[in-house]
């Protein structure tokens, strides 16, 4: 299964348990944030990034460095706080 894949059906499984009323209000959000202009400014796929140091879920400091030298690096952020 690929990235896609996989993040469709996230997708797919978010779009059946919010609530229409909930999600109009992401959407609307969303496509709020995308007229502002601020989208042009934020890093995209492919975009090269300085090198970094972020605690993972456990709280350890994981540096890109260590993580690039596996193999390709992917990052996924969450909205809100733990």
């Amino acid at each position: 299964m690929t990235l896609a894949d996989t993040l469709s059906g996230i997708r797919d499984a978010s779009a059946k348990r919010i609530p229409a009323d909930k999600a109009a209000v992401m959407h609307r959000a969303t496509e709020e944030l995308h007229a502002s202009g601020l989208m042009d400014s934020v890093i995209k796929a492919g975009d090269l990034l300085p090198p970094f140091v972020l605690p993972n879920a456990s709280g350890q400091e994981v540096r890109s460095a260590d993580l690039l030298a596996k193999g390709p690096l992917v990052l996924t952020f969450f909205r809100g706080s733990w």
